[in-house]
């Protein structure tokens, strides 16, 4: 009877190890993930867009790794609803957010809405460690706060953009380009040029966390205005006579230099085979207008149309490159459209989590496309929306668009493997066309909410004049007010 009873015990134990070590070695094969985001970077500003004027060797190895889409899309023309959209897996109308919010760390309703379930969460939920380093973006209040929205490790800032060489908290700048960094909850600083710091903190995330799975967001803030660089870097590219450009140019190139660094921990960690990265830009690069000729950053869209804020190529068609080298084969080229919640959902189906849970993530999974198991088309239509639907787009898997955009209110259809400059508008010869995309964008669109937040700038002046308003305009006639 002992003997038997020492049996059951032996058994119970050895199925337990068993269960233990089944489950470390599940988590273990867990491809660690991995996104790059550039700052309104242009189309044609990589070396596998086709740039010859800056060098970037190490994106150009990504992309030879693994898959080029080359209809690669942003689901927003600029910054923060770009970045909701990445984030959640979903566009960022369902839930009101379609601009900028202003830097306000006291306001708790200023930033993305906190019924929406970041799909790094999803991953924490399966055992992924997960950071977020660069830029934020997506509110500065304590709820928004990347630790508290699926982020178990965070450094960087939390507005949308900052000085690249300096603190200086003495100094009230608008939006905080100056204020002090954060590194989790507390306040952090920076040595040197902050694209590089930025990337050497993602090779330290890397190298601490190389025994589990993890996720990683580093969300660079270059090439961002202000225009800095290193004088070392910015004499490299003496070459190039555009002055905003020579200084654009070496922003680009000290952060490719970066996310090599970080590839190259992957490769000594042993870890670079189960990797998935991707790489894109949050929207194109801003170019100058008639009004505003020097709002440019130096960036190239080439040879699309417009820029960031427009819904034409130019705001929204960005670079866009996977990597895996256990499941995507080299030289990889996807011509179908796909856009950024493709991101979010493939991070969620190669960790095993769940898209499903309330709210469902949209987007599809790109693997299968992207591994060639699959060779239709991952999207029927992709949507954007701005102006609370004022301005408009839809994007056919067969590159039909219809636009509305800011800069010409007025419906447009371009087919794009024709007319990548978008300049042949097609509205009048196929009117029958253009009715049915619009009819699936309206039907799309009944889903989105109005805009719930001010743009920065409007924000910024209802704040001011409710603190103007809120001071008495002759303070000597204020009565005492009697504290019980």
């Amino acid at each position: 009877m002992e003997l038997l009873k020492r049996s059951l015990i032996t058994s119970l134990f050895v199925l337990a190890l068993s269960s233990v070590y089944c489950n470390a070695q599940n988590t273990a094969s867990k491809p660690n993930i991995i996104i790059f985001m550039a700052d309104d970077m242009g189309y044609q500003d990589a070396g596998f867009t086709g740039a010859t004027d800056i060098l970037t060797p190490n994106l150009d190895k990504i992309a030879a790794s693994g898959a080029i889409f080359t209809h690669g899309y942003a689901n927003h023309s600029f910054c923060a609803p770009s970045r909701a959209a990445l984030l959640s897996g979903r566009y960022p109308y369902r839930f009101g957010f379609e601009t900028n919010p202003a830097y306000d760390p006291a306001n708790p309703n200023l930033g993305i809405s906190k019924s929406e379930k970041l799909f790094p969460e999803r991953l924490q939920e399966v055992g992924y460690k997960t950071g977020a380093i660069g830029k934020w973006h997506l509110g500065a209040a304590e709820d928004f706060h990347p630790n508290n929205r699926g982020f178990d490790y965070f450094y960087g800032f939390l507005g949308g953009g900052h000085d690249y060489f300096r603190i200086d908290m003495t100094k009230p700048v608008w939006e905080a380009y100056l204020q002090g960094l954060v590194r989790n909850k507390r306040p952090a600083d920076f040595e040197g040029y902050l694209t590089t710091a930025l990337s050497h903190d993602a090779v330290n995330f890397v190298n601490e966390n190389k025994n589990n799975p993890f996720f990683l967001y580093l969300a660079y803030n270059a090439p961002h205005m202000p225009l800095q660089a290193p004088k070392e870097d910015i004499e490299r590219y003496a070459h190039i006579k555009n002055k905003k450009r020579q200084v654009y140019g070496a922003m680009i190139d000290v952060m490719d230099r970066g996310i090599g660094e970080v590839m190259n921990a992957l490769k000594k960690n042993d870890i670079y085979e189960n990797t998935l990265v991707f790489f894109l830009s949050d929207n194109g690069g801003p170019i100058g207008s008639t009004k505003q000729p020097t709002k440019g950053n130096g960036s190239s869209n080439k040879p699309f149309r417009g820029g960031k804020g427009n819904f034409y190529d130019g705001g929204v068609h960005v670079p866009f490159i996977a990597s895996w080298p256990a499941q995507i084969p080299a030289n990889t080229v996807i011509e179908y459209p796909v856009n950024s919640l493709d991101i979010a959902r493939t991070a969620v189906a190669v960790a095993g989590a769940n898209a499903n849970t309330s709210p469902q993530m949209e987007g599809v999974d790109l693997i299968p496309f992207a591994s060639g198991k699959d060779k239709g088309a991952p999207h029927q239509f992709i949507y954007w929306r701005g102006g609370n639907g004022k301005n408009w787009a839809i994007l056919a898997s067969d590159k039909m668009k219809s636009v509305n955009d800011k800069d010409s209110n007025k419906p447009e259809l371009y087919y794009l493997p024709d007319d990548a400059s978008e300049a042949k508008d097609l509205m009048s010869k196929h009117p029958e066309r253009a009715e049915v995309l619009y009819k699936s964008w309206t039907e799309w669109n009944k889903n989105n909410i109005p805009c719930n937040m001010l743009g920065y700038k409007d924000y910024h002046k209802k704040r001011d004049q409710f603190y103007e308003g809120a001071l008495p305009k002759n303070p000597q006639k204020v009565k005492k007010q009697k504290h019980e």
